[in-house]
């Protein structure tokens, strides 16, 4: 009789991927797990030394994956690069509901005491730059509009997480395309609306 494969932190990874997109993480556990991969739970425990390790691995894992996603609208949207970051953001919690509570809702780390604690995480302070350079506002007010539309990006996906919005792509694009023109605009009043926002 061959040898049974060995279990991997990798292999366990994507078990409680599949099962978290499935029926959320709140149904993970080391049975669950064991019974995905055909094992008993000791080859879990062999890998990790408890449940809280795992998590704590499986929430890098799973923000790879939102990045991998995000790259992946990238490339096969035809909206505007500034849309791109909210646009993604609500489709993946149209398409990706479970993890994008697990990730957005659950285990967001985020303190903001006040709206500016946004930039404690370097990931936002990188991309407010960048959004900065591209539209050629001054970096304080580019922060300050960069957050106003993730606010309301996140809001808009949470409501659809939640079940109390459906939207559909058109309408999504649209109604983000315009939050930011508006608030463009506010700084540039001259600024023209980019023919791929509408």
């Amino acid at each position: 009789m061959p040898p049974k494969a060995k279990i991997t932190k990798a292999m366990i990874l994507h078990t409680v991927l599949n099962i978290t997109k499935e029926t959320g993480f709140k149904t993970v556990n080391a049975r669950s797990i064991a019974n995905q991969l055909q094992c008993s739970t000791r080859p879990i425990f062999t890998c990790y030394e408890n449940m809280d390790a795992l998590k704590k691995e499986f929430l890098d894992f799973v923000y790879e994956y939102y990045e991998q996603y995000v790259i992946h609208y990238r490339n096969l949207s035809k909206v505007h690069e500034h849309l791109v970051l909210p646009l993604s953001y609500v489709d993946f919690a149209q398409n990706e509901p479970y993890l994008f509570q697990f990730l957005f809702i659950d285990h967001m780390d985020l303190n903001m005491t006040e709206a500016m604690d946004f930039y404690q995480e370097a990931d936002n302070e990188k991309r407010a730059r960048d959004f900065s350079e591209a539209t050629g506002i001054e970096l304080e007010q580019a922060k300050r509009i960069f957050l106003d539309l993730f606010l309301y990006s996140h809001g808009i996906a949470v409501l659809t997480v939640t079940k109390r919005m459906i939207l559909n792509t058109e309408s999504a694009e649209k109604m983000v395309a315009n939050v930011l023109s508006a608030l463009i605009r506010q700084e540039k009043p001259d600024w023209e609306v980019p023919v791929s926002y509408l």
